[in-house]
């Protein structure tokens, strides 16, 4: 056999994906118009997708009350709490947004 009919076999390193059943933390809110979204973006966030996501939500969704928040420096317990107790309050709904 010549070298160039060599066949070569060899397993799939991503494996097999066993299906995996989703449940959601909350319900989702029933309209989007006037509610108060916050965009909490934790340690690290200033860079990667979160730049262009902080600047396209309002965009697309100017029916919205965005609130933009930065979150304290991580490994502390501020940098870890998404939402202060006033936002708690008043927010409808959370995007967590963490990159390192």
């Amino acid at each position: 056999m010549a070298e160039k009919d060599k066949v070569y076999k060899f397993l799939n390193p991503i494996g097999i994906q066993e299906p995996v059943e989703q449940h959601g933390l909350a319900p989702r809110l029933d309209k989007l118009d006037g509610k108060n979204i916050t965009l909490s973006i934790g340690a690290g966030g200033e860079q990667g997708i979160l730049i262009p996501l902080r600047k396209m939500l309002p965009e697309r969704y100017p029916q919205v009350n965005w609130n933009i928040s930065f979150a304290a420096p991580h490994a502390t317990k501020a940098g870890s709490i998404a939402l202060t107790e006033e936002e708690q309050k008043t927010t409808d709904a959370l995007i967590r947004g963490v990159v390192w």
